[in-house]
């Protein structure tokens, strides 16, 4: 950050100038800017919106599994989740193929997101009955 504000060619003369270029540098820091140390470069801010917040207060179910994977999207448009011993298929779409995906998990709901953006590619529960979990979206190509 020093350096940034280093090499900006308006140089603060007042704490108040000093503070709207830090707000600035904060703002491409976390907003902007990918991260080689974050996974598939993303940026934090991307990272902490695509994660589960605990809730003041809120006590937490101990017969409840909740759990994060990361993923990419294959060929097929779907990712896969071991749910009971059991590999399920979930449909995210062909035009997110090679995506890299955060699967947040609790229990059958299932929310799979965009690692990088954060975007919340599918919302789901999941039905331990099929293997493949459809995205509903109807087959085959669009008709003009």
């Amino acid at each position: 950050m020093k350096k940034w504000l280093r090499a900006q060619p308006f140089q603060p003369a007042t704490i108040a100038q000093l503070q709207i270029l830090i707000d600035i540098f904060v703002d491409e820091y976390n907003h902007r800017r990918p991260h080689r140390s974050l996974p598939h470069r993303a940026t934090p801010a991307a990272v902490y919106d695509s994660m589960p917040k605990a809730l003041p207060g809120a006590s937490r179910d101990p017969d409840t599994h909740d759990r994060i994977r990361h993923d990419r999207v294959d060929k097929a448009g779907s990712v896969t989740i071991r749910h009971n011993g059991r590999l399920h298929h979930i449909g995210v779409g062909r035009t997110h193929t090679g995506t890299c995906v955060v699967l947040l998990v609790q229990d059958l709901q299932i929310r799979v997101i965009n690692a990088i953006t954060g975007e919340l590619l599918r919302d789901l529960i999941l039905n331990p009955n099929r293997d493949y979990q459809p995205t509903g979206a109807p087959k085959g190509p669009t008709r003009k």
